[in-house]
């Protein structure tokens, strides 16, 4: 005979909801020294080399990643309040803004990849070309998961897993979303601007 679906109480899910964040958070933590290994390998790069970039290799374009950074940092607001709508049972105001989140986050995939296709290094050209395609496609790749994951957690919402009350998988995805904008200020700082 099969056993019934323990369904855990709301003192049950807040200590178990308190350990999953903390979980999360060394996820995040752990994310941010990988990344931090890659800047810092950049700066020394740079550093070290007579000049920067090196000749005959054009910048990124400021215009294009500006525009790019916009919608991103755009996603970011969104996803604050498609996670205020949970918070206060709106769930109109949750679906609009984790649908705009998603849209905002596939167009700036979709702005990297047009960069990516239109510039005059390869991953292979250069020290710049490999510094910078290996942190923004890492990046880029952190962008496609949170998408997938806003996606997921998008459909789970609808199903009633998570609801006013018992939200962690959406805080851990907010988290994970403004991680990721995070990241890419110092990137964008890094290729763009210094």
């Amino acid at each position: 005979m099969a056993k019934a679906l323990h369904v855990p109480s709301d003192a049950e899910y807040a200590d178990v909801s308190s350990q999953r964040l903390l979980g999360f958070l060394f996820f995040l933590i752990s994310d941010c020294v990988i990344f931090g290994d890659f800047i810092f390998s950049y700066l020394y790069l740079r550093d070290v080399a007579p000049v920067w970039p090196p000749p005959g290799i054009e910048r990124p374009y400021l215009y294009l990643a500006a525009v790019n950074s916009m919608v991103l940092f755009g996603s970011g607001a969104t996803m604050h309040y498609a996670m205020e709508g949970i918070r206060r049972d709106r769930r109109r105001q949750f679906v609009a803004f984790i649908l705009a989140t998603i849209v905002l986050g596939s167009l700036f995939l979709a702005g990297q990849a047009y960069e990516y296709t239109h510039l005059h290094d390869t991953w292979a050209g250069s020290t710049f070309g490999a510094s910078f395609f290996t942190l923004t496609g890492l990046h880029g790749f952190h962008v496609l998961i949170g998408v997938i994951y806003l996606i997921t957690v998008f459909i789970q919402t609808l199903r009633g897993t998570y609801t006013q009350q018992r939200h962690f998988g959406l805080t851990a995805a907010t988290l994970y979303w403004h991680f990721v904008d995070v990241i890419w200020v110092a990137l964008f700082f890094l290729f763009y601007i210094y």
